[in-house]
């Protein structure tokens, strides 16, 4: 299973505080150690919501909206994808992250295809195939 590790924003990412030598060191042990074990898809983090923008969708109108955004306990500072065995081994790996100071992530799975039924006809599962060849030829 896929599983996509939310790391929630804070007033430092949100004021784009960077962190030290030293948590981007444990860090980095703490994504090889991912890697290695062979749990690691992707892992990045995000520019605060003063660098994005929104788009909200009603009909044909479209309106984009400037950052910062207000809620911060509802943003994101960034995301690691994992392929895991179970949400439990997920759970294992993520108490082992080097944080502290009241940081907290979020863990959900990915859909996958047997998730969707009868509704996920042979044809649109060959489409979804044929798409993710190209992404990953893209890599």
């Amino acid at each position: 299973m896929r599983v996509m590790v939310i790391v929630k924003a804070n007033k430092d990412s949100e004021a784009g505080v960077m962190p030290d030598q030293k948590i981007l060191a444990a860090m980095g042990t703490y994504n090889e150690e991912l890697s290695k074990a062979g749990i690691l898809l992707a892992a990045d983090g995000l520019h605060p919501s003063s660098k994005g923008k929104r788009v909200r969708f009603s009909g044909r109108d479209r309106t984009v909206t400037d950052g910062p955004f207000a809620e911060t306990k509802e943003l994101i500072a960034g995301a690691w994808i994992w392929k895991v065995k179970s949400m439990d081994e997920a759970l294992e790996w993520i108490k082992r992250a080097p944080f502290d100071g009241g940081v907290e992530v979020e863990l959900r799975p990915f859909f996958e295809a047997e998730d969707f039924g009868a509704e996920f006809t042979p044809e649109l599962r060959a489409r979804e195939e044929r798409l993710r060849a190209e992404m990953e030829k893209r890599k």
